[in-house]
């Protein structure tokens, strides 16, 4: 027959008390029962735990031993609970999200840090990608949630409308342009357009072809690396970079950001969180919670699953 955990504790706080009338007061129980249960557990042992006088009762030599590991079996027992039933609350384990936009700035980055703050004991692993590559990923389970601009009608799991960010654009600092406080897309046709084609440079192309016009796109200067890399080659006079205002928190030698506005106000791209309704990953409700607390206005779904 096992040794079960109560029989520990019981011993534990028969040792503490020094008294089995008090231990089974402590306990809520009956001291016939305490001193059964205490009987019981030196008979399974084959060994005396507790020598018991007049004066009260005592562990013996071999008690303090056993005692000593029932105590170490027990705070492993409570922080092993204590750590599932945190996990299974979404407060600890780990959360893979996937992002397509700059962190320097934004809604995203206040997002990220705010989820930090509140859930500390989370590993947050980020993972860049274009949206087609985030909805891949979302698919095969190796990203939780993805936040992907402009939506994507191929998704057919669970999505939510969250943010819109200002599409900017990065100049050099001597471009006649950075003289302006505001661009319009007119004002783009002529020049060298640096284009990222990771991240969200699928939506950019396809923003560039609906404002300019395929044909008065300008040069299109297609890039695969990252958004450092591309503002450095602004700063060194390559071209104009299309980005999103989540850029601007960033500081390059020789670059100025400035929105590109349309008739009625800045050019904005809309955000949506997308993740599978069959994820079981407890970390994510807590996550959707907080994306929908901060967002009220833009939830549209009651059912976080």
């Amino acid at each position: 027959m096992p040794i079960e955990l109560q029989d520990l504790r019981w011993a534990i706080i028969a040792t503490q008390h020094r008294s089995l009338r008090q231990a089974a007061e402590a306990l809520n129980i009956r001291q016939s029962t305490l001193s059964r249960r205490l009987r019981g557990l030196e008979s399974m042992l084959g060994v005396q735990l507790f020598q018991r006088t007049n004066g009260g009762t005592r562990p013996t030599t071999e008690g303090l031993e056993f005692l000593d590991a029932a105590r170490r079996i027990i705070g492993e027992a409570e922080t092993i609970t204590a750590r599932l039933k945190s996990r299974s609350r979404g407060e600890s384990g780990r959360l893979t999200i996937g992002i397509h936009a700059s962190l320097s700035a934004g809604n995203l980055r206040a997002t990220l840090i705010e989820y930090r703050k509140r859930f500390p004991d989370v590993e947050t692993h980020l993972v860049d990608g274009s949206s087609d590559q985030l909805i891949a990923d979302l698919a095969s389970s190796a990203v939780d949630i993805a936040f992907v601009a402009e939506g994507h009608a191929r998704w057919e799991g669970r999505s939510l409308p969250v943010w819109s960010e200002r599409v900017v654009v990065a100049l050099p600092e001597d471009h006649p342009l950075s003289r302006r406080e505001t661009i319009h897309w007119a004002d783009l046709k002529a020049e060298v357009l640096l284009v990222p084609l990771r991240g969200p440079g699928p939506e950019f192309i396809k923003l560039l072809a609906n404002k300019l016009g395929c044909q008065d796109a300008g040069r299109l200067n297609h890039h695969e690396v990252a958004l450092d890399r591309l503002l450095t080659m602004v700063g060194a006079g390559w071209g104009i970079l299309v980005a999103l205002e989540g850029a601007t928190g960033a500081t390059y030698p020789g670059v100025t950001f400035r929105e590109v506005h349309e008739s009625d106000g800045p050019t904005r791209l809309n955000f949506w969180a997308y993740w599978r309704k069959t994820n079981s990953n407890p970390s994510l409700r807590p996550f959707l919670d907080m994306v929908r607390e901060r967002y009220p206005d833009l939830s549209s779904d009651s059912d976080p699953s």
